[in-house]
């Protein structure tokens, strides 16, 4: 299938590693003209080079400001962003009387105010275009909260209505807007939680754990031009691990 997504300008954050990555890499193989950024300016530009990235920007998004200025140094190149996936890492684990406020404050710049921000960036230009795709990565955890991750928890399910909110206003435009669920995939994120592989999918309808490339396939189709009528969803990818409708 063409997903008609071909020379699309792509910006995908947090795209160094993991499910960025998997999803950097399906946009690129769909045609999409993709751009990366991360922390590690070595890494980034060894991922640029071994998927065949279009551009690669190292930037911290816990940094106040930092999307701000990622989305200014992508358009001063290309002119515009067409899809916008929003990925950062996971905040650390705690308990919530283990929280420290300068916890909750770096986990909100990085989870929630490095999103929106570069939302507010991108937004004009897609307007004027009347297309667009905006894509918030969260997680299952938005809907059914995991044990120890308090910040991921609280500050992902806000962005559920986020990206509820935004659709409603940009959709008469051609711009959809959706959230993604992946449930427990195989990545370095994974490991840092020191996760019990084996206990974990015994709880996954699927039998065994995601791949960041699955939530790419995802992610290229819902920028699709068949996608077109698909806005305003927080669509999980998780092996049935979610149990709510």
């Amino acid at each position: 299938m063409d997903l008609n997504i071909k020379g699309k300008r792509a910006l995908v954050m947090g795209s160094s590693a993991g499910l960025g990555l998997g999803i950097a890499k399906s946009l690129i193989a769909e045609g999409a003209q993709v751009a990366i950024c991360a922390r590690d300016s070595k890494k980034l530009e060894h991922i640029k080079n071994e998927i065949h990235a279009h551009l690669a920007i190292p930037v911290d998004l816990s940094k106040p400001k930092s999307s701000i200025e990622l989305i200014k140094n992508v358009n001063e190149r290309w002119g515009g962003i067409d899809i916008l996936v929003t990925n950062t890492g996971g905040p650390p684990q705690g308990f919530f009387a283990d929280i420290t406020t300068e916890q909750w404050q770096i986990g909100f710049q990085s989870l929630w105010l490095s999103a929106t921000e570069a939302i507010s960036q991108v937004i004009a230009n897609m307007k004027e275009n009347k297309w667009g795709r905006i894509l918030l990565v969260t997680s299952v955890a938005a809907k059914e909260p995991m044990t120890r991750l308090t910040v991921s928890n609280g500050l992902r399910a806000g962005l559920l209505g986020v990206a509820k909110s935004l659709s409603l206003d940009v959709a008469p435009l051609g711009i959809t807007v959706n959230a993604l669920l992946p449930g427990y995939t195989r990545t370095e994120r994974l490991k840092e939680l020191k996760v019990d592989e084996s206990q974990m999918i015994s709880r996954i309808p699927a039998g065994r754990l995601g791949e960041p490339e699955e939530l790419g396939a995802l992610v290229a189709f819902l920028c699709s031009q068949q996608a077109a009528y698909i806005t305003g969803q927080a669509i999980a990818c998780d092996g049935g691990y979610l149990h709510g409708l």
